[in-house]
């Protein structure tokens, strides 16, 4: 029998501990810093840390990009149809019309900026990767036509996966129709801004992506038609670093300024009022 006896610590705590929710930090893609997400979404969702462009949802890019209140969307039930019943397509719209609330991955329509008018599109990645389908097609085509009819600046805001091979040469077509229609905005003398982001490939980026006036682009975005594997083991040719970064096609050209997200709303002002010719764009009418 022992003389002396060691106390006895219970390491059982009666107290639970209170649950964190989860959610609330993401790891940064750019940086690796945790970033808490209501900080993220409060600043215009780039991280606080190193800057890294997260992706916005349309509402949210209208928004950014818009006068408070002032866009009225067009052809809201403009939707793609499975014309060729493929696969699980009917099951794909169905899943992305749910997931995103939207008819297409793209929302259009009038609004002002600073008091300015101007014609709007923006693509929504969520969708089906922001592919282009007919549906898609047709609503640039019809917003350019409408920036044409109203004398309004044309903008659109592009993030794609490229053609949409659901619907086959339906899609491919949609490449030609807005080219036509944007062509023609542009030879009534009118701007066309485009606004790329992460990532504007396939043939959005060989159509209406490219066919601006002035091309602007997110820091870090990837803009090309294939991406940097299929270039890679189509012509086995190993390409500089980043030759497909906004940052690399400004140094060569094809962009025209690489401008933060934070910094967009007031470039995009700047340029509607050089490129109007009284100095300032109508104001948006109260039905489009």
């Amino acid at each position: 029998m022992a003389l002396f006896k060691k106390p006895r610590y219970s390491t059982v705590h009666t107290k639970h501990k209170r649950d964190i929710p989860a959610g609330l930090w993401l790891k940064c893609k750019g940086c690796g810093a945790v970033v808490y997400r209501t900080k993220l979404e409060e600043n215009l969702q780039l991280c606080p840390a190193c800057g890294f462009h997260y992706p916005v949802s349309a509402a949210v890019r209208i928004s950014q990009l818009t006068d408070k209140e002032s866009f009225q969307e067009i052809d809201a039930g403009v939707k793609s149809v499975d014309v060729l019943d493929f696969g699980d397509y009917a099951a794909k719209l169905e899943k992305a019309w749910a997931k995103t609330g939207l008819t297409s991955a793209i929302v259009c329509g009038a609004a002002t900026l600073e008091g300015q008018g101007l014609a709007l599109g923006v693509m929504d990645f969520r969708f089906i990767g922001a592919s282009m389908g007919v549906a898609v097609g047709e609503k640039v085509a019809r917003l350019a036509e409408l920036a044409t009819r109203k004398r309004f600046p044309l903008v659109v805001v592009t993030a794609s996966g490229g053609a949409r091979m659901h619907e086959g040469l339906f899609s491919l077509m949609q490449m030609a129709k807005t080219s036509a229609t944007i062509a023609a905005h542009m030879d009534a003398g009118l701007p066309y801004i485009g606004i790329l982001t992460n990532p504007t490939t396939g043939g959005v980026t060989a159509s209406f992506a490219t066919q601006c006036d002035i091309i602007l682009a997110e820091p870090g975005a990837l803009i090309g038609f294939a991406g940097p594997r299929v270039i890679r083991e189509t012509t086995q040719v190993d390409f500089p670093e980043g030759f497909q970064s906004a940052e690399f096609l400004e140094e060569h050209g094809l962009v025209d300024r690489v401008v933060p997200r934070g910094e967009l709303r007031g470039e995009l002002a700047r340029l509607i009022r050089h490129f109007s010719a009284t100095g300032d764009c109508p104001q948006a009418a109260e039905e489009v």
